[in-house]
């Protein structure tokens, strides 16, 4: 399996897919691509039962979506499900009878946050890996299936505080919160997912599906859901002051990996487009997806 922003090998049963995306790991359309041909072929080889996503970058496991071309990664995700939406691809990943396993290292973001959601597992390395569901920053509901994941996973009061405070939370905070699974010192958190990935993967495949079905039946939303919650992100992307507080982050630095490196202070920053032209990028009607329709000038989300 030969892939552009995807590094891959196999080890028995378990599948290691190494993240290279320069130059900050950003979810778009050649990443999406690949994920979803990742994912079709390793359904379709009986003998993977386990799949574990790593970072081929130190500081970035998947920052957020490329908000530059929003209509490219939407159309690359529809050829895994019929519908042009991250988020139906996130859903997808979950349902999955692939055992998935994310080890993090470095930042994940917004739908980087979302995309590690959707897989069954994740651990994060204590030193580096950073969390943030900062959607909210720009008066939008997260898209991806954020708040169906937190919600069940923190319980209310912290899934309100992650989300209304777009920050950023280290390793050891996210654990407490329930947001992974476990946060090891980065020396150790290789070896410790590899283990469990071929531990895992030395049961009967079979007892894997039966518990994960049983499992996302009590506590995965319904791919409805998801599409309620990207269709609200969608709506909330066209209002005049969402469009304002993306442009201004622009400005400042988002999507550029020196500056996203602080991103919550770029976040915290007041609002202001300066812009004299009066010009506003539009936005389409939105979809069963994540993001809206082409916008003809401008930048989207």
């Amino acid at each position: 399996m030969v892939l552009e922003t995807i590094t891959v090998r196999t080890e028995g049963a378990v599948l290691f897919a190494d993240i290279e995306a320069p130059p900050m790991n950003l979810l778009g359309p050649e990443l999406v691509r690949d994920l979803v041909s990742l994912i079709q072929e390793a359904e379709a080889d009986d003998t993977i039962q386990v799949l574990v996503f790593t970072s081929a970058d130190p500081d970035y496991f998947i920052s957020h979506v490329d908000l530059t071309q929003i209509e490219e990664y939407r159309a690359e995700a529809a050829k895994l499900t019929g519908e042009a939406s991250i988020a139906l691809l996130f859903h997808h990943l979950s349902a999955s009878r692939l055992i998935t396993i994310a080890q993090i290292e470095g930042r994940v973001r917004a739908a980087g946050s979302e995309f590690v959601l959707a897989c069954d597992m994740r651990f994060a390395a204590l030193e580096s890996a950073i969390f943030s569901q900062f959607e909210p920053a720009f008066g939008l509901l997260p898209g991806g299936g954020g708040a169906q994941h937190l919600a069940r996973l923190m319980g209310r009061a912290r899934a309100l505080e992650v989300m209304l405070s777009a920050q950023d939370y280290d390793a050891e905070l996210a654990e407490r919160y329930g947001w992974i699974n476990r946060a090891l010192p980065a020396a150790t958190l290789g070896d410790f997912v590899r283990s469990l990935a071929h531990r895992i993967a030395s049961f009967p495949a079979a007892g894997q599906v039966a518990v994960k079905d049983r499992v996302n039946a009590i506590t995965l939303a319904s791919a409805e859901e998801f599409r309620r919650d990207s269709n609200r992100f969608g709506e909330g992307v066209r209002n005049p002051e969402a469009q304002s507080r993306i442009r201004a982050a622009m400005k400042r630095g988002l999507q550029t990996r020196d500056a996203e490196m602080a991103l919550a202070q770029i976040l915290s920053e007041p609002a202001s487009d300066s812009s004299s032209s009066g010009t506003r990028p539009t936005w389409g009607t939105p979809t069963a997806s994540i993001t809206c329709a082409t916008p003809t000038s401008g930048t989207s989300i």
